[in-house]
């Protein structure tokens, strides 16, 4: 009766979410180019300026064009009307006053679609595009209640840019969801996620300083690459990033972009997508743009759209330049970027990049905005610094730290190691184990309002990946070991294999949102690929790869074959959880907890899922079942939802490992 009245509950949230929404709606931006019949009106906002041009460029590479002087409004408001202008026309701003230079011209940071130049500057023009498109019966969203997401989170280029994916259109939004092959969507669709978190596909500054050259003051003595692969140095806040359309070029000062592909070639991605019953959640950083490149609301006015100090220079943290978030026409810019990627592009939902630094203001009115187009949107980010509870509050989730390092341990000191070590770190015991089961909702450390703003995770894209944290932690590697044969060292002991199963079980069966990071399934490793690149670091394996745009990221799909095992064992995973709700909706009187060592727990979920792990390295746990007949879907060795083999009195649990039971 129970689950049949969550079926009901959850049946009411789609309906009443689908009749709320209307993706098709065409947003009405406050700026930007806007297309009529006779013309096109362009308008911006840049109060401190004392004359504005609009600049029309024949091609791509032109250094200046056609400059029409434009209408100053009340409230720091600019248009101009353009007549016989249409789609394909190329434009920037010419901006005069006391935050301009005058001779810089810029393009359009409401630009939807950028043609852009393969250089540290990121030199771009604006291009109007007929942004019409046909969705066909897929116009809506997925709305999948958070609660019952499985996210994969993944890099669209590294998913089929390597020659093992067997796709065309490598490393594209086309080569994404090209069927009968290795990687892209129908990687996804053999895992069984219902979720792609994908790493930033705004459009952003893919080109760092030159190496080991003095450039305007600046010295690049940290980054060999001279890239920045991963998208977290945004530009174009509207526009979707030109390098992965099909026509991309990383060629030095050549431009990518110029007939605008990449806007109806990511939607067909998303549409791809949704008829899979896949949801589009998008990586977005709104807290900064890219230290170096001429990006537009650096030229048109600082003083209102940046952070800054006494002297009037740009306060940055980590790889941006602050926005001034609170500033009432920067949450203005966001927040409709934020609609029009829902309107216009039907995503799902959004993780925010370092959202900690919002204020509590601004991200309860992202939320109520964003909810106010799709209530069933969904909304988590990293609300590091302790935030999490305070967001929670909001209505955010987050990405939860403390279930990653209960089981694996400290961050950055492998010395102190975790419950998949049969250890603790200092203070904890089976009660943590408990609450991050409970979805962190309940227990000894409540930290969220509602398990489904617990983001749950052995791996992301930052720091090392879960299986070199273990390969350092068990002592297989050190740090500066040098892999010489990347294959063989993926292979697993038995000691990484128990390890992973168990962290991938406890992952999978626990409340809150589970997110697997691409080639966590087959416990990849990221060792740092021989290139042209002047990295003494080659061969080694790395924490932080944001900057290489070549194997140490792209997905080797062969390394799928050579794990398969474990591959396997994180499908019977998803396929168990999404068979049954206990494991995504179950609250804190629904858990009967039994402790059975210092190491080990078994569970029962509303005495009808049965749960055992255990920790201890080297010792077997023997324990009485609950009273009945049970039958066995997981053990160490394999999951199967139709029942591995009937159980009734009592089990023994081996080492390092886990089992799940269905009551008969």
């Amino acid at each position: 009766m129970k689950n049949f009245i969550q079926f009901i509950l959850s049946l009411v949230f789609i309906i009443i979410s689908v009749s709320c929404i209307k993706p098709d709606n065409k947003l009405e931006l406050s700026y930007g180019a806007f297309l009529y019949d006779r013309g096109i009106k362009f308008k911006i906002h840049a109060p401190h300026s004392e004359k504005v041009y609009l600049v029309i460029f024949d091609k791509e590479d032109d250094t200046n064009g056609a400059e029409y002087l434009m209408e100053k409004f009340s409230e720091g408001d600019w248009t101009f009307f353009l007549n016989d202008a249409g789609v394909g026309t190329l434009y920037g701003y010419r901006l005069e006053g006391p935050y301009n230079d005058k001779n810089i011209i810029v393009a359009d940071p409401y630009s939807k679609a950028a043609v852009t130049q393969n250089s540290w500057r990121h030199v771009a023009k604006s291009i109007v595009i007929d942004d019409t498109f046909e969705w066909g019966n897929n116009n809506t969203w997925i709305n999948l209640h958070s609660k019952d997401l499985i996210i994969y989170e993944a890099h669209v280029r590294d998913m089929t840019i390597h020659n093992t994916s067997g796709a065309s259109s490598k490393g594209s939004y086309i080569g994404f969801t090209e069927e009968d092959q290795n990687g892209g969507i129908e990687h996804l669709k053999s895992m069984g996620v219902n979720a792609v978190q994908l790493l930033p596909i705004w459009d952003y500054a893919n080109v760092e300083i030159p190496y080991r050259k003095q450039v305007d003051g600046m010295f690049n003595d940290w980054n060999p690459y001279e890239r920045n692969h991963w998208g977290y140095m945004p530009t174009f806040f509207m526009a979707p990033e030109s390098y992965y359309a099909s026509d991309w070029t990383n060629e030095p000062m050549a431009w990518n972009g110029a007939h605008g592909l990449a806007v109806n070639e990511m939607k067909e991605m998303v549409k791809a997508l949704h008829e899979e019953g896949i949801a589009v959640i998008l990586d977005v950083v709104i807290n900064h743009v890219s230290n170096y490149d001429w990006h537009p609301l650096k030229y048109i006015d600082k003083s209102i759209y940046f952070k800054l100090d006494e002297n009037d220079n740009y306060i940055s943290q980590c790889c941006g330049n602050l926005l001034q978030t609170d500033h009432e026409k920067v949450k203005q810019y966001i927040i409709e970027s934020l609609k029009y990627w829902m309107t216009e592009y039907h995503i799902d939902g959004f993780r925010f990049d370092q959202c900690y630094l919002l204020s509590s203001e601004t991200a309860t009115q992202i939320i109520q905005e964003l909810k106010s187009i799709n209530p069933g949107v969904l909304i988590y980010g990293e609300a590091w610094s302790d935030r999490e509870t305070e967001f929670s509050k909001m209505g955010w989730g987050s990405f939860n730290a403390y279930f990653r390092d209960v089981l694996r341990g400290d961050l950055h000191n492998t010395d102190i190691k975790g419950f998949l070590f049969g250890t603790y770190r200092n203070g904890e015991s089976l009660e943590d184990i408990k609450s991050i089961i409970m979805g962190s909702s309940y227990g000894k450390n409540k930290i969220y309002e509602s398990t489904g703003h617990s983001i749950n995770f052995l791996e992301v894209h930052d720091d090392y990946c879960f299986n070199d944290y273990l390969r350092f932690s068990t002592g297989r590697n050190s740090k500066n070991d040098i892999i010489n044969d990347p294959m063989e060292h993926i292979n697993l002991s038995d000691e990484l294999i128990n390890m992973n199963k168990l962290a991938a079980l406890i992952l999978l069966t626990s409340q809150g949102v589970p997110i697997i990071h691409q080639g966590q399934e087959w416990a990849h490793s990221q060792v740092i690929s021989k290139t042209n690149a002047n990295d003494p670091r080659v061969g080694m394996m790395d924490r932080n790869p944001y900057n290489k745009d070549n194997e140490t990221n792209w997905v080797n799909w062969l390394e799928k074959n050579q794990n398969q095992e474990l591959v396997n064992y994180y499908q019977g995973l998803i396929a168990l959880r999404k068979e049954y709700i206990q494991f995504r909706n179950a609250k804190e009187s629904d858990f009967k907890f039994q402790g059975l060592s210092n190491h080990a727990l078994g569970y029962t979920i509303q005495d009808r899922i049965a749960v055992y792990i255990n920790g201890e390295k080297l010792t077997n746990v023997e324990t009485e079942l609950p009273s009945g007949s049970w039958k066995l879907l997981a053990d160490n060795k394999k999951i199967d939802k139709n029942g591995i083999r009937d159980i009734s009195g009592s089990i023994s649990i081996p080492p390092t490992s886990g089992m799940i039971l269905i009551r008969k």
